[in-house]
């Protein structure tokens, strides 16, 4: 995989940014050829202008989740029918140790992961100068299926650290278990299920998992990591609840 830097676009109308602002636009370059299109920032102001572009782009795209009544049957997946008709969302975060407590270590989150087709943020949450409304407001969207690996960790951690909340999540691992007929699957983690689904080999290497993501400037290493990993969560729910299955 691969990685180029470029400048972020200007549209002609948009929300007034503040003085100081950190942003980086990169495409990140899968294997296979994709290019997934990445914000990288801190920036309310950003967050608004990526969150405006997916409902320019994609809130009219009306997925006809064909898989989904395989999916209803499974217990603790009751609530699937809610996801019918839903834009899928890879969700996914990334945190940092802060303190310890009665000698266990205690984690939040730095860095908050959303992609929708190419379209990727890597929001530094840590670093945020404030959380925009906009963001609260489509994480609990009815209408957005947020697909993730551990997905009700990573909603905890969103309530618990930022008070958002998140209205409809599935957890990928228990989707493919049912969708693809395979039990073994509950505990599969991103890896494998990028390799059974996609039939993509992705690399999370552990020094980059463990690494300091409450840094100020993420490196290119990072950058790469969170994109691929929030946009493999995308492009497994998507193969998973929007293509149709004989």
């Amino acid at each position: 995989m691969a990685i180029t830097y470029h400048a972020p676009p200007q549209p002609t109308e948009q929300p007034v940014a503040p003085r100081h602002r950190s942003r980086v636009d990169a495409d990140v370059v899968m294997d296979d050829g994709t290019v997934i299109r990445t914000t990288v920032t801190s920036s309310a102001c950003d967050v608004l202008l990526f969150l405006r572009e997916l409902q320019e782009l994609f809130c009219k795209e009306i997925h006809d989740h064909n898989s989904l009544s395989k999916v209803q049957e499974q217990q603790g997946l009751e609530e699937v029918q809610q996801h019918l008709h839903c834009l899928v969302v890879g969700l996914d975060t990334e945190w940092h140790q802060i303190s310890e407590t009665g000698g266990k270590p205690r984690y939040q989150i730095a860095v908050l992961q959303l992609c929708v087709g190419d379209r990727c943020l890597v929001y530094q949450i840590f670093h945020a100068d404030y959380i925009p409304a906009e963001l609260a407001a489509f994480l609990a969207n009815p209408d957005f299926c947020f697909v993730a690996v551990g997905a009700g960790g990573d909603v905890k951690r969103l309530h618990d650290d930022c008070n958002l909340e998140v209205a409809h999540t599935m957890d990928l691992p228990q989707v493919a278990a049912v969708v693809l007929g395979r039990p073994e699957l509950r505990q599969a983690g991103l890896k494998t299920l990028a390799r059974e689904v996609m039939d993509t080999l992705i690399e999370k290497p552990k020094k980059v998992t463990m690494s300091k993501w409450a840094a100020p400037h993420l490196s290119w290493e990072q950058v790469r990591y969170a994109c691929i990993d929030a946009f493999v969560s995308f492009d497994v729910g998507r193969r998973l609840l929007c293509e149709p299955r004989v």
